[in-house]
C-alpha cells in the first residue's frame, strides 16, 4: 500500500537537511525553532506597536522607531533559549509574550500542550492562558507551540518494537477531519500490544479514511518493519479485511473476534422486544466450557430464531472460525482475548479528548491530540496485567518455543 505522507513538507525538508537521526537531534531542532518562533512574535509585536513593519518607512506615521535589542535568556521546556528583545526609541514598548521581568516560559508552553491534549479549542486555550498568566496568545501561536511535538510524534510512530507480543488488540475510533475544503469522516486505528512480561503498550495509531485487507496489510507490514516477528493472538472487533491481512503478514497468529462486538453487531437485526431474550440465548454460546457445547447452543439458537432473525444467527455461523478460538484456552486466557475491553478503556480516553472538536483542521491536528492523550494514558501502565504469571505459563504450554520468558 502506498504510504500517505502527512505533515508539513517544509518541516520534513528541514529534518532531512539537518540530518535528524535521534531524539537529541529533534530536541536541538525544536529548541532552535522555539527560539526563532519567540523572536518572530516579538518582532511582530513591535511592528503592531509602531504601526509599520521593519524597513517599511513609507507607512510610518509616528516619531517613534526601533532602537536595537536587549539580550535575554529564557528558561523553557527545551532548556535555556537566548532571544533578543526589540526596543523602541521612546521606551514605551512592553512585549506581551515575554513580560519585562519574565525569564521562565516553560509553564506557558506546558500548559498549552496540557490543555490541547484535553481537546480544548484554540479559543478556550487563549482564554485560559490569558486568565492564568495575563499573556495573550493567538491561534497561530497555539498551533506553532503544539506543532513542536510533530517530529517527536513521528519518531514515536516509527520507533522499534519488541520482537514478539503475546497479544495485540486492534480497534478504532471515528472523528471528523477537514480535507480539501470538506469535512470527511476518518478512523483512528489503534493497536495495543501486550508483551511476554505482561506490560501493555500502544504500538501505533493510524489515521485512515477506509479499511480493508489492503489497508490492514499495510499497517501490519509497517509493524513488521519495526521489528515485530511474531504475535501469538490478535483480538479484533470484526474490522473488515483484518483476518485476511494478518494471515499474510503473520500467518501463525491466531485471531479472536471480540464477543462483545459480535453481540452488538448481531442484535442490530433483532427487534427491541426480542432483544433481551435473544441475548440470554447467546450467553449459552459464549459462556460454554467447550466448543462442542457452544456449537450445540448455536444450533438451538438457530432452531429458535433463524426463521425470524436469519441474519442475526447467520453472522455467528459466518464468523465462527474467529469467534471459537477462545475455547481451546483456559479461563484466564479467554477473559483476556474474548473481549477488546483493554483497548475500549483506552479509546474512551481518546474519545473524551476529541469529542469537543466538531472537525479537526487537518490530520496533523487530530494526531497531535491523539498522541498527547496516549502519552498521558501510557504513563500509568507501569505494572503487568493481574495474574500474568498464570497466563504466560498457559501460553507457553500452548505455543511452546514461540514464548520466550526473560529470566
Amino acid at each position: 500500500m502506498a504510504r500517505k505522507e502527512h505533515g508539513n513538507p517544509i518541516l520534513r525538508q528541514l529534518i532531512k537537511e539537518r540530518g535528524i537521526k535521534d531524539l537529541k537531534d529533534i530536541h536541538d531542532l525544536v529548541k532552535e525553532m522555539t527560539g526563532s518562533l519567540i523572536q518572530e512574535i516579538l518582532e511582530a509585536e513591535l511592528d503592531n506597536e509602531l504601526g509599520y513593519s521593519k524597513w517599511d518607512y513609507r507607512n510610518k506615521n509616528t516619531t517613534n522607531s526601533r532602537n536595537g535589542y536587549s539580550e535575554k535568556t529564557l528558561k523553557s521546556s527545551q532548556g535555556e533559549i537566548s532571544v533578543k528583545i526589540p526596543r523602541d526609541r521612546d521606551g514605551e514598548f512592553e512585549p506581551q509574550l515575554i513580560q519585562k521581568h519574565q525569564t521562565d516560559i516553560s509553564t506557558i508552553e506546558d500548559k498549552i500542550l496540557f490543555l490541547y491534549s484535553h481537546g480544548m479549542s484554540t479559543r478556550d486555550i487563549q482564554k485560559t492562558i490569558n486568565e492564568l498568566y495575563g499573556t495573550s496568545v493567538d491561534d497561530t501561536m497555539v498551533s506553532r507551540i503544539t506543532d513542536k511535538i510533530l517530529p517527536v510524534l513521528r519518531e514515536w510512530q516509527q520507533r522499534p518494537l519488541e520482537k514478539a507480543y503475546a497479544l495485540v488488540i486492534l480497534d478504532a475510533i471515528h472523528l471528523k477531519v477537514r480535507e480539501e475544503g470538506t469535512v470527511v469522516s476518518k478512523a483512528a486505528y489503534v493497536a495495543i500490544g501486550i508483551n511476554y512480561d505482561g506490560y501493555k503498550d500502544v504500538l501505533g495509531i493510524w489515521l485512515g479514511a477506509s479499511e480493508g485487507a489492503k489497508y490492514w496489510l499495510g499497517v501490519l507490514n509497517e509493524i513488521r518493519a519495526r521489528g515485530v516477528e511474531d504475535i501469538l493472538i490478535a483480538s479484533v472487533d470484526g474490522l473488515k479485511g483484518f483476518v485476511e491481512a494478518i494471515g499474510v503478514a503473520f500467518p501463525k497468529t491466531e485471531v479472536q473476534r471480540c464477543i462483545i462486538h459480535q453481540i452488538r453487531s448481531s442484535t442490530r437485526y433483532v427487534s427491541y422486544k426480542d432483544r433481551k431474550s435473544f441475548i440470554e440465548d447467546l450467553k449459552h454460546i459464549y459462556k460454554a466450557v467447550t466448543e462442542e457445547e457452544a456449537l450445540n447452543a448455536l444450533e438451538e439458537l438457530d432452531n429458535k430464531w433463524s426463521e425470524k432473525y436469519r441474519f442475526a444467527v447467520k453472522s455467528w455461523r459466518d464468523n465462527w472460525n474467529e469467534l471459537s478460538t477462545m475455547y481451546k484456552y483456559p479461563p484466564e486466557i479467554r477473559r483476556l482475548i474474548y473481549t477488546t475491553n483493554a483497548i475500549e478503556n483506552f479509546n474512551r480516553q481518546l474519545r473524551k479528548a476529541t469529542k469537543t472538536k466538531s472537525a479537526f483542521v487537518s490530520d496533523d491536528a487530530a494526531m497531535k491530540v491523539l498522541y498527547l492523550t496516549t502519552m498521558k494514558v501510557v504513563e500509568k501502565w507501569s505494572q503487568p496485567l493481574p495474574g500474568w504469571g498464570t497466563i504466560i505459563g498457559n501460553l507457553s504450554i500452548y505455543f511452546g518455543d514461540r514464548v520466550t520468558i526473560k529470566k
